[in-house]
């Protein structure tokens, strides 16, 4: 199934992967060998009108079956059971929890133990870690020296208080990661030229980065309003908390510019699916998990 996605620049960041329910996988993490992972599109799906066709959330009113076919269906492509999944309760917070094998399933089995959690790390081979999308940033991290694993969800809120930067450092403190280790992605989301927000917004983005940034993360537009890099921002996260710049790979690819195979809010506003990102780690070769 051909994706005809139109990218911002001609740098490879991505593979599609276009199988009948086609992804997208990150080379910087697949030539680990260590993980599966992907981010979703809205292609290859059953469900139906402003959920077409790969929605996979259970909280927008589409069909329960059809989200469970289409978990198990991304599933199957990427190579990742849904039962192993686990998921985020995102309220645009900075919390990141971590996993352990006691919460495998939770919100694809059985409910949640926790909410406002926007964030997951883990070192437990088999569990798939899942954050739900619809133009906010995917953050993607892997460290193949501690093999552990994080993926956190960063809308402006989320940026602002610098859940990447809160991803690395629970990884370190709670599986004794190097940041110069991990390998650290910034997913499909909307781009600068596509996300206009107000001056409060930019105020905040003030006080939590440093003034020599300002003119790469925003401008001002003769109505008042700014447009807003999210990209770039957690690209600065990432370097602050010590990832190194060669071990970062960051999107090119808008969700807003690309509304007819992926789903976004600014296109299409509270009557739509989500997508989702995966990313899981695998067994060490000669150990069953």
């Amino acid at each position: 199934m051909s994706l005809g996605l139109q990218y911002k620049s001609e740098k490879k960041i991505f593979q599609e992967i276009e199988t009948d329910t086609p992804y997208l996988e990150y080379p910087l993490f697949k030539n680990t060998g260590i993980v599966r992972h992907g981010f979703s599109t809205r292609l290859g799906g059953v469900s139906e009108g402003c959920y077409s066709s790969l929605n996979l959330s259970f909280t927008r009113g589409d069909k329960e079956e059809a989200v469970r076919e289409n978990f198990r269906r991304i599933g199957e492509s990427i190579g990742v059971n849904s039962e192993d999944m686990v998921f985020t309760q995102q309220t645009h917070t900075t919390n990141v929890r971590v996993v352990t094998d006691e919460e495998r399933g939770m919100g694809i089995l059985r409910p949640r133990g926790y909410s406002d959690v926007d964030g997951l790390v883990t070192n437990v081979p088999g569990i798939c870690l899942v954050t739900f999308f619809a133009d906010c940033v995917p953050l993607y991290f892997v460290d193949p020296v501690k093999r552990t694993i994080g993926l956190s969800h960063s809308g402006w809120r989320g940026t602002v208080g610098k859940i990447g930067k809160v991803t690395v450092e629970l990884m370190q403190e709670e599986y004794g990661s190097n940041p110069a280790d991990i390998l650290a992605a910034i997913g499909p989301s909307i781009c600068q030229e596509c996300y206009e927000v107000s001056e409060d917004v930019i105020e905040q983005f003030r006080e939590h980065f440093d003034e020599n940034s300002w003119k790469h993360l925003f401008y001002r537009k003769d109505n008042g309003k700014y447009q807003l890099d999210l990209w770039k921002a957690n690209e600065i996260i990432f370097r602050e908390a010590g990832i190194l710049k060669e071990n970062i790979a960051v999107t090119n690819l808008c969700t807003h510019c690309n509304s007819e195979a992926l789903f976004s809010h600014r296109t299409m506003g509270d009557r739509r699916g989500n997508m989702c990102a995966f990313l899981a780690l695998q067994a060490e070769k000669g150990k069953k998990i």
